[in-house]
C-alpha cells in the first residue's frame, strides 16, 4: 500500500480534531552578567582543580549556567583560559600597583616586605591561581603573553621607587620571596624579607 500524502498539519491535528495547545517556549533569561559569571568561576574552577581538570561542564556547574553557555560565549576552552587568567592577572597586577603607589616617598623595602608577607597570608587562592598560569605558560609559548604584559606592569609600578634596572632585578626578587615564602616549610618573615630587599633598593 502506498503512502498517502504527508499532512501539513502539526502531529494531533488531523481532520476534525481541535488543535492541540503546544507549550510556549521559555523566553530567553536576560542575563548581562553571565558572560563575566563564567570567567569568574574559571578561575574557582581552575584553583580547585588545575588547568588540567578544567572542562566546559565543570565550569558551567560552578557558574550555574546552561552548558550551551560556554560555546555561545566562547570559542573554546583555551578562549576561557585566556580570558579568566587575564582578569586574574589583571587584579593583582592592579593591586600591586596601589600598594606601590601607597610606598612613594616612604620605605619601599618596608612596603615590599610587608606586600609579600600579606600575599601569602591573604591571598592563597590567587597564589595557586598564579602558580597554574606558569606552569601553563611554561609548557605553551602562546600564553606568555599574559605574563610578560603581568611582569610589565609590576616593573612599572616598582619603577616609581629605582631605576629600570633595578626594577626588573627586584622583580625577580620579589617574585622568587614570594614562591619561597608559600612553598617553604619555613617561610620569609617580614624582617628578613626587608634586609633582602633593603640591599638592592639601598
Amino acid at each position: 500500500m502506498s503512502e498517502g500524502p504527508a499532512s501539513d498539519a502539526p502531529v494531533g491535528e488531523g481532520p476534525g480534531d481541535a488543535p492541540v495547545a503546544r507549550p510556549a517556549r521559555a523566553a530567553r533569561r536576560h542575563d548581562p552578567g553571565r558572560r563575566d559569571r563564567i570567567l569568574d568561576a574559571a578561575l574557582d574552577v581552575i584553583a580547585e582543580h588545575g588547568v588540567a581538570g578544567t572542562t566546559h561542564r565543570r565550569v558551567a556547574a560552578a557558574a550555574d549556567v546552561p552548558l550551551g553557555s560556554m560555546t555561545y560565549h566562547f570559542a573554546d576552552l583555551d578562549e576561557v583560559l585566556r580570558l579568566a587568567f587575564e582578569r586574574h592577572a589583571d587584579a593583582a597586577a592592579t593591586r600591586y600597583e596601589a600598594s606601590m603607589a601607597q610606598s612613594a616617598g616612604g620605605d619601599v623595602a618596608d612596603r615590599i616586605a610587608r606586600l609579600v608577607c600579606e600575599e601569602t597570608v591573604e591571598h592563597p587562592r590567587d597564589l595557586v591561581l598564579a602558580l597554574e598560569l606558569y606552569a601553563l605558560a611554561a609548557r605553551r609559548p602562546e600564553f606568555r603573553q599574559l605574563t610578560q604584559a603581568w611582569m610589565q606592569r609590576s616593573r612599572r609600578a616598582l619603577e616609581q621607587h629605582v631605576d629600570p634596572t633595578s626594577a626588573r632585578a627586584l622583580d625577580a626578587v620579589v617574585e622568587g620571596l614570594v614562591l619561597h615564602t608559600v612553598l617553604s616549610t619555613e617561610p620569609f618573615d617580614a624582617q628578613r624579607v626587608r634586609a633582602l630587599v633593603g640591599r638592592l633598593v639601598g
